[in-house]
């Protein structure tokens, strides 16, 4: 058994989205504000807090219009009226969060309360968690009292303010009748919205349902197609998915915000949790580990040692405060009936572990001759954030796993002993802190952590699921493309009045095991592009256009200069075997690429001429944009038809050489050159700089190349 996808509709920027979750891990990526955060924290609101947190910011803002609209119908209605209330009205503008399982046959014992109907043969089973009003009526009561004492606090306001105008304007200090009038009042609420704002607690549950497998749709351009739920659909009385899947999460806030990870145990929250690894043993320790909880035979010889040790204490104690008892009943007291003092010790393992040396670093040195002296110890806050971190997330997942596989005294507690089949983990941007290279190894092994178990092995009914969002290239290199789920931006009006995003499965971009796959996948991974993060991306062909085009852009070009643009350097003639990558993310992409003129496709390189019958051997002009094979056409070709436009987002704009005029000595008349390359397009641009500019290798092939050559056309062979 294991998650397939979710669904999640009216959360924030996710208007509508499908996400496909591999069986192992899975990777979020894209570009900040892209809505990798609103998906976890849809799945934190949906299936660790239970909507218990909702806010009415976590409403898609397109739908606050159509609530207030709902609001002002209210209001209009006469006193008394009670309207007909919809709850498809609600449906179609408040979150909602569906989870599709993949379920054995052999595993129907686990989900026999979601079966849709008595035939299910196996596959897929549904689940919606929706948000929704607990009594739409007393809502609306409630909501119109509000607007009706704020509708009597603005008329009590408006006839103080005919009072103040009524007042002669000839007063001694104008400006003191100003202040009286004083400024248009904002009184709470304005609106349904802003009365949610403060309400939504009080009037909004979440409600779970039954989806039917038989329904569902495929998305449709990008967007889900969730299944609308029959008339009268009854909400399930318990949470479905208790005892089904256990839920841990490490969020981007370790230690430093609201809350440290949230882990589900029993509904247990982790508000307190530190980050502290010393912290996180201690509540390890107690779970797990500690004698006095649920002691076993193990457990005898810790327990007879600790009650020795208190004993002998007990006796210290007494002896060390026999002067002090003896002054302090020199004062009356205790009497003959009042209870004596007795001062005991009470020992606990874990108090071992509340101090700051409870973990730390031991460090090895040398003397002045080589050898090893005493082992030094600094507390753990003295490593580095990188380390702390890491160890910090590591630790983490080992508690998560055996808090779910009952290790040690959590086996011993009755209401623990069955064990949920999946096991659902959520981290959120692992990289903080974290160099590179430690970054690759942590989502190497991440997910092999969670399966280090005796009872996880190949063959296991227990399942694992890791879901990871990340900001990093060197995360996302690290894993598969079939793990990816890629959060695409999309501006306002493309789909929705505000902007929204959409999720795209990276898995079949270019089919499992190609060719292009295996280059893709190797290529990205020793470049480490970011464009799985970028804004827009721009593909050069050398190391020429990688070192100038940065430059041009920040002399020439001040708001993309602002942008996050990622640079590729590939070559010509594989620059095309990205073209499924960027279109799967729909990334704005310039190719600036060689015009690669040969006598035939596949031929040897030769200087480009005119009506000489030639062809580009470059594949991305051919197949890609413009998609012209001829020289000539490519020469003439307008900027139009180099621009491949395939939504409001998102085109794609080859540059080439092109021809270029240059001047005679006359300055007079002027030549025509046909430049086969970046550096000496950039070299006929700029004839008279390149003159005179000293300089060796390229640069002196340019200078003498201009200084010998009597035609363009020489120059050009030259260049070439």
């Amino acid at each position: 058994m294991h998650i397939n996808y979710i669904e999640i509709a009216n959360f924030r920027k996710l208007l509508s989205v499908r996400v496909d979750l591999a069986e192992e891990t899975t990777l979020f990526v894209g570009a900040n504000n892209s809505g990798k955060t609103s998906a976890i924290l849809a799945l934190r609101r949906f299936l660790v807090e239970k909507g218990k947190r909702f806010k009415t910011q976590d409403f898609t803002l397109s739908h606050w219009r159509s609530i207030d609209a709902i609001g002002k119908a209210w209001e209009g209605l006469p006193d008394g009226a009670i309207p007909a209330f919809s709850s498809d009205d609600w449906a179609k503008l408040l979150p909602a969060l569906d989870i599709w399982l993949k379920v054995e046959n052999h595993e129907l014992h686990y989900v026999s309360a979601l079966l849709p109907t008595l035939d299910w043969a196996g596959s897929l089973l549904g689940v919606r968690m929706r948000l929704e009003p607990n009594d739409i009526e007393a809502l609306y009561r409630e909501y119109r009292a509000a607007i009706k004492d704020v509708r009597v606090l603005h008329a009590a306001a408006e006839t103080a303010q005919r009072k103040i105008d009524g007042v002669e304007m000839n007063t001694a200090d104008p400006e003191a009748r100003v202040d009286a009038i004083g400024k248009k009042l904002n009184l709470w609420p304005a609106s349904l919205t802003d009365f949610l704002g403060r309400k939504l607690g009080d009037h909004f549950v979440m409600k779970s349902y039954l989806l039917d497998p038989q329904k569902i749709q495929i998305p449709a351009k990008g967007q889900a197609q969730p299944q609308k739920l029959p008339e009268g659909s009854f909400a399930l009385d318990a949470d479905p998915l208790k005892g089904l899947i256990r839920i841990n999460e490490i969020n981007a806030q370790r230690g430093f915000g609201e809350s440290d990870g949230v882990d589900v145990d029993g509904g247990s929250s982790s508000s307190k949790d530190s980050h502290r690894l010393s912290d996180q043993l201690r509540a390890y320790y107690t779970k797990h580990l500690d004698p006095f909880s649920t002691p076993d035979v193990a457990d005898l010889a810790a327990l007879q040692a600790i009650e020795a040790a208190q004993e002998t204490f007990d006796k210290r104690l007494q002896e060390s405060f026999t002067d002090a008892l003896v002054e302090v009943e020199g004062m009356g007291y205790p009497g003959v009936f009042d209870p004596k003092l007795k001062i005991a010790s009470k020992l606990k393992t874990t108090d071992g572990l509340d101090h700051e040396a409870a973990v730390s670093f031991e460090i090895r040195m040398l003397d002045n001759n080589g050898a090893k002296v005493p082992l030094l110890r600094l507390p753990e806050s003295y490593n580095g954030l990188g380390y702390q971190n890491l160890i910090s997330m590591i630790f983490k997942l080992m508690s998560y796993r055996d808090a779910w596989m009952r290790v040690g005294k959590a086996s011993k507690s009755a209401a623990e002993i069955k064990i949920e089949p999946l096991h659902l983990v959520l981290v959120e941007e692992p990289e903080a802190h974290l160099h590179a290279q430690v970054q690759q190894v942590f989502i190497k092994k991440a997910y092999s952590v969670l399966r280090a178990h005796k009872d996880l092995g190949e063959g296991s009914y227990l399942k694992s699921q890791l879901i990871v969002s990340s900001h990093s290239s060197h995360v996302a290199h690290e894993t598969s493309f079939s793990c990816l789920r890629y959060f695409r931006r999309l501006p306002a009006g493309m789909v929705a009045d505000v902007p929204v995003s959409t999720v795209v499965n990276l898995s079949n971009v270019f089919g499992n095991g190609t060719d292009t796959e295996r280059f893709v996948t190797r290529y990205l991974r020793a470049q480490h592009c970011d464009l799985f993060f970028a804004d827009a991306a721009i593909l050069v062909e050398g190391p020429a256009e990688k070192m100038l085009v940065p430059n041009f852009i920040r002399r020439d070009f001040t708001f993309l200069n602002q942008c996050y643009v990622t640079l590729l350097e590939i070559n010509g003639s594989h620059s095309h075997r990205l073209r499924g990558l960027i279109d799967a993310l729909g990334l704005l992409t310039l190719i600036i690429t060689d015009l690669d003129a040969a006598v035939k496709i596949g031929g040897k390189g030769v200087v480009p001429k005119r009506k000489n019958g030639q062809k580009t051997g470059n594949t991305a002009l051919r197949q890609w944009t413009p998609c012209m094979d001829d020289v000539d056409d490519l020469l003439d070709a307008e900027s139009e038809k180099k621009i491949l436009e395939v939504d409001e987002l998102f085109s794609v704009r080859s540059a080439y050489q092109i021809p270029i005029k240059v001047t005679k000595d006359d300055g007079k008349n002027f030549e025509e050159a046909l430049p086969s390359t970046f550096e000496d397009s950039l070299a006929f641009e700029n004839l008279e700089f390149f003159e005179k500019l000293e300089g060796n290798g390229l640069v002196r092939e340019f200078r003498d190349a201009i200084a010998k050559k009597t035609t363009v056309g020489g120059a050009c062979s030259s260049f070439l």
